[in-house]
């Protein structure tokens, strides 16, 4: 049982469990870290209630709590005495968030109703125990019968997911059950459409550009998930294709996946890495890139990208985001005015980490480990890079 207190301006006031609040303890702790009461106009140390600056007391320690891992706990706070009825549909920590939320080059939002012309490919659902973390993949096929130009992507994915990677594949034989894979691995031999970390995601691209899916396409679908609750969750993900006509297509668009593997973050420390200058190959010079995506582990604070001619020049920002969430980290959209790199040149890329562990962190594919990459949408196709300073260099 846990016990929720509420200081609002100064006064402690009890409250009933009703409304969720989400309470993140770091990995590896030893025990939970305390908790304090918050003064008017402070940042919640955990959260706050109906984006409230609050403070939580909570005690005693839940049965649940271990070390070794970051646990989720959901609690309920009714504030009828402080603050009267809350809605049920109003956004908060660990409150409902609606249907959909934001993200994709375009955004999205509402609830999403797929057109009678688009196609879906599904993974799971599958139960996931409590306390675990994996990678699993599926190989569908589209189900279409003639080439098909996919203007549109929408990623929907379940609870426990941390990433959602869709693969166009040259797979002869399905695979639907899911079954266990490295993540971000097959980014080196099968070029992906779409990475999502965002529960509701959407990829539109620009006018007259689109991916193009052979008849009976294969598509691989590989989902990274974290039950970092109490009790069994389901994980499932479902990516949609949606058209534009064939006699609408310019180009084809194709994606860049870029980073450093060069981490190593002390514990209980503050950390940056870069600007490393991550060249792009000549074959690309000319190339328009119309979204961005950065992407890092629990102890990310930030990803910022420049548009350069070299290490030491000036750089432009392309993914530059403020207040930067590593579990939903947006993108950003140049569809309107995709925007060049100098002939020749690359990018820069800069990763930062506040590391609250007591173990120094470093690269790996665990939410446990760090990463600094990030990926851009481009066209026209020139083929799929992948560059990992550290690890494999530009293929």
């Amino acid at each position: 049982m846990v016990r929720v207190t509420v200081e609002i301006e100064g006064e402690d006031r009890p409250a009933r469990i009703a409304e969720p609040v989400s309470l993140y303890f770091p990995k590896n702790s030893r025990q939970p870290p305390p908790l304090k009461p918050l003064q008017k106009g402070d940042s919640p140390l955990f959260g706050g209630v109906n984006g409230r600056s609050v403070g939580l007391n909570v005690a005693p320690v839940p049965s649940g709590y271990h070390g070794g891992m970051r646990l989720f706990i959901v609690l309920g706070v009714l504030l009828a005495s402080a603050f009267g009825c809350g809605d049920s549909n109003s956004d908060g920590p660990g409150g409902s968030g609606g249907s959909a939320g934001t993200g994709g080059a375009a955004g999205s939002g509402g609830t999403f109703v797929p057109p009678a012309d688009s196609f879906s490919v599904k993974w799971g659902p599958t139960m996931v125990p409590a306390g675990t973390e994996g990678t699993q993949c599926v190989v569908k096929r589209v189900g279409n019968e003639q080439p098909v130009s996919i203007h549109e992507i929408h990623n929907s994915l379940g609870a426990t997911s941390h990433h959602f990677i869709v693969y166009r594949v040259n797979d002869t034989e399905e695979r639907p059950e899911p079954y266990p894979c490295a993540p971000f691995t097959d980014t080196l031999n099968d070029p992906p459409l779409m990475i999502t970390q965002r529960t509701d995601d959407r990829l539109t691209l620009p006018d007259g550009v689109a991916y193009t899916i052979e008849p009976a396409q294969m598509i691989r679908l590989e989902l990274h998930y974290i039950n970092v609750s109490a009790a069994p969750q389901m994980a499932e993900a479902t990516s949609t294709f949606i058209p534009m006509p064939e006699e609408e297509v310019e180009h084809e668009a194709d994606v860049m996946f870029m980073g450093d593997t060069n981490i190593q973050v002390p514990a209980m420390t503050e950390a940056t890495l870069g600007p490393s200058f991550i060249q792009v190959p000549t074959r690309f010079n000319g190339v328009n890139y119309f979204a961005i995506t950065g992407h890092e582990h629990q102890w990310g604070t930030d990803v910022y990208v420049e548009a350069a001619q070299d290490q030491g020049g000036p750089g432009t920002p392309v993914y530059d985001v403020p207040n930067f969430q590593w579990d939903e980290p947006e993108t950003v959209s140049y569809n309107d005015a995709p925007f060049t790199v100098p002939d020749g040149g690359g990018f820069k890329l800069t990763c930062e980490w506040n590391n609250r562990s007591d173990s120094t962190v470093r690269f790996g594919t665990s939410v446990d480990d760090e990463m600094c990459f990030f990926w851009a949408y481009y066209f026209p196709s020139r083929g799929p890079l992948v560059c990992a300073a550290g690890l494999t260099g530009c293929n």
